[in-house]
């Protein structure tokens, strides 16, 4: 078994089509084609069901995606090293990251480390912290900035940036701006609620705190980014409990500290494989948060530890 055959076999599964295949690979058809019956022939089990408009994979070529995929990360990954101990970077920084996190200015930090390391393309993908950490544990992303939830991920480092407490933000009209007091869990029941979807970092912070103090809410209006929820708080629709940097997103709204949340507070991390498996480029990447180049575009942070 070749790495050539696999990298065949990949391309045709992820575009479902031998002619866009080897339109992409810059390879002819019918060497396409080729290759991908070797592969079978070694394997003894077909690999792909083939139709006039596109091919899908069958079971056992389902089977051989994942590890083929595994492999040719690896192979990467070695080539990658090889180059860093040469001092030259090189090949992909595959970036994760939820929306508007503390303790890192994701946007500056990638500019930084791409004027330092030209020759390494990065990639960035957003989503909540489970799915981003599910990401990194499978080798599809180098390292992701999130949020610590209680959520255990064995298989993953986790390195503290910068942690906050939660506040309230509602229109300046609201009750609860009115009364000026800091409200509790237990002042916020039968509010409405303008919150993110399940699996991001801020929204299991806040349920926490609610399951901690006992206290039920019910999420009315539930939105995928920081701007739709600072948009429906300020049109008054609802109230929104959230880290307290978002205020200074929307400084027109209210923020009230949230009182007898306990130790909840919103944590930002960066997850990361075990350190054997940690690519270069993403070494390099955390590097920066620890220099003076790095301060500029990291934020506050408190000490870095392991767990």
């Amino acid at each position: 078994m070749e790495l050539r055959h696999l990298q065949h076999f990949v391309a045709v599964a992820e575009d479902q089509h031998f002619t866009r295949a080897a339109e992409r690979l810059m390879v002819s058809q019918s060497g396409l084609s080729a290759s991908v019956r070797a592969l079978e022939r070694e394997l003894r089990a077909p690999l792909f069901v083939r139709t006039t408009r596109r091919v899908t994979l069958t079971e056992a070529g389902r089977a051989l995606l994942t590890e083929a995929e595994r492999i040719l990360d690896r192979v990467r990954a070695a080539h990658e090293a090889v180059a860093a101990v040469q001092g030259v970077l090189r090949g992909t920084l595959s970036v994760g990251a939820e929306q508007c996190i503390a303790g890192v200015h994701v946007a500056g930090l990638l500019a930084a480390f791409r004027r330092l390391h030209p020759d390494v393309e990065v990639r960035l993908r957003q989503a909540g912290t489970d799915a981003l950490a599910e990401e990194v544990a499978a080798g599809r992303l180098d390292l992701a900035f999130g949020v610590r939830t209680r959520t255990d991920h064995d298989q993953l480092r986790s390195v503290s940036l910068t942690s906050e407490a939660m506040v309230v933000l509602c229109r300046p009209t609201h009750r609860l701006a009115v009364a000026g007091a800091a409200p509790t869990p237990a002042d916020l029941a039968g509010e409405t609620f303008v919150d993110f979807h399940p699996d991001w970092g801020p929204r299991r912070t806040t349920d926490a705190v609610f399951v901690t103090a006992g206290v039920r809410r019910t999420v009315a209006l539930e939105v995928n980014d920081v701007f739709s929820l600072l948009d429906l708080v300020e049109e008054g629709l609802g109230v929104a409990v959230v880290p307290r940097h978002f205020r200074r997103k929307r400084e027109t709204l209210t923020a009230l500290p949230l009182e007898g949340a306990g130790e909840t507070e919103y944590e930002t991390v960066a997850l990361l494989p075990p350190p054997q498996a940690t690519s270069p480029a993403a070494r390099a990447l955390m590097g920066l948060l620890d220099t003076p180049s790095g301060h500029s575009v990291a934020g506050s942070r408190s000490p870095a530890g392991a767990t």
